[in-house]
């Protein structure tokens, strides 16, 4: 819709994490020096942590793109709710390695031999876990285990640790301490400041061909969008591409403080569940289902994205996309209730003012 409007070539604030899009704010330019350090050096982890929405993702997409696929091969483990035994065999299935009824003992032998293979062709192995938070104690543990694989005293397995804030909280675990003594190097991602922010927005319009007009932004605008959004990349993110909404049906080519409270107004409706649940029985807001449902359709996509990069990995993920797709399902059909729902009420109350709902505008 306001892709022609404005003359972008591409949407500028999705929320799937781009590599193109990436912001070098000065918490994320350090984390990047860090992963790069972490490469460089070659064994132990590297702590990434940051809250939800802070760019992790997108800073991993970015460090892969550097990768030469010539010297370190590369996995990315993103389901971690696992535990120890779990977790060892979705590490050997991130690495294209058969995994189903074995052994854990067989499993180990298979991904040593698969690392010391590659190590003989002048290869490292790394390993990135997201969502790390959500990893118990013993899986951890596990983690630390497979870093033991060494050849003539150098490590074989790498290991980057991204997690929310609460990872951090979990490191400290007195379990911890033999972990914690491998961590390298470790970074915490925090929001963007006011200046960054105005940064970032620009930057993202500027990578779809925006030319500094058309829109354009009033000097207070910046300052109010991370008010809004408190300088969370993802909050940004659904905040100007609900500006950019609003100013395509508004006919808007200067965003201006009013329309930034208006815009940021309509989000905090939105957010808000209280007169939602008045309206629908206490059953929960249309927002929560569909960012739920969002959730989901983004963790498919990227499962369907690595699934084109690396054929191998099918028989180790298409297992995987079918659980989620069956969580998808009630998902589907309670917001298609709640829509409904919907309907029906705003049928009611345009009849309760006398007006046929025929009448009015479709779009």
């Amino acid at each position: 819709m306001y892709i022609d409007y404005y003359g972008f070539s591409a949407k500028p604030f999705q929320l799937s994490p781009d590599p193109k899009f990436f912001f070098g704010s000065s918490g994320h330019s350090r984390a990047l020096a860090y992963l790069r350090y972490g490469l460089s050096q070659g064994e132990g982890f590297i702590v990434i942590t940051g809250g939800i929405g802070t760019g992790k993702t997108t800073l991993v997409k970015s460090l892969f793109n550097e990768l030469d696929s010539r010297q370190v091969v590369a996995a990315q483990l993103v389901t971690t709710q696992l535990e120890a035994d779990d977790l060892l065999r979705s590490v050997v299935a991130s690495f294209g390695l058969p995994y189903e009824d074995e052994s854990k003992a067989i499993l180990l032998r298979r991904f040593e031999d698969f690392l010391h293979g590659h190590a003989q062709r002048g290869q490292r192995a790394l390993l990135v876990v997201d969502e790390a938070q959500n990893l118990p104690i013993r899986s951890l543990e596990e983690l630390r285990m497979l870093s033991n694989f060494q050849v003539a005293e150098r490590p074989l397995l790498q290991s980057f640790l991204l997690g929310q804030d609460e990872f951090r909280h979990t490191l400290q675990d007195p379990g911890m301490e033999q972990l914690r003594q491998r961590v390298i190097a470790s970074c915490h991602l925090s929001p963007l400041n006011t200046e960054e922010v105005r940064l970032y927005i620009e930057h993202r319009l500027q990578v779809v061909g925006w030319q500094g007009y058309m829109p354009r932004f009033s000097e207070s605008a910046y300052a109010a969008i991370h008010q809004h959004t408190r300088g969370i990349p993802r909050r940004v993110n659904v905040f100007c591409d609900r500006l950019l909404l609003y100013g395509f049906l508004e006919e808007v080519l200067e965003f201006s403080d009013e329309a930034i409270q208006t815009v940021g107004q309509e989000l905090m409706q939105d957010e808000q569940s209280d007169g939602a649940r008045s309206r629908t029985g206490n059953s929960g807001s249309l927002l929560r289902i569909g960012q739920a449902m969002e959730q989901r359709l983004f963790e498919l996509e990227e499962t369907v994205e690595t699934l084109f990069r690396h054929p191998e990995w099918q028989d180790a993920q298409l297992e995987r996309m079918e659980r989620r797709l069956m969580q998808l399902e009630p998902t589907v059909r309670q917001l298609q209730r709640r829509l409904a729902d919907l309907a029906q009420r705003v049928e009611g109350s345009h009849s309760a003012d006398g007006v046929p709902l025929e009448e009015y505008p479709q779009s």
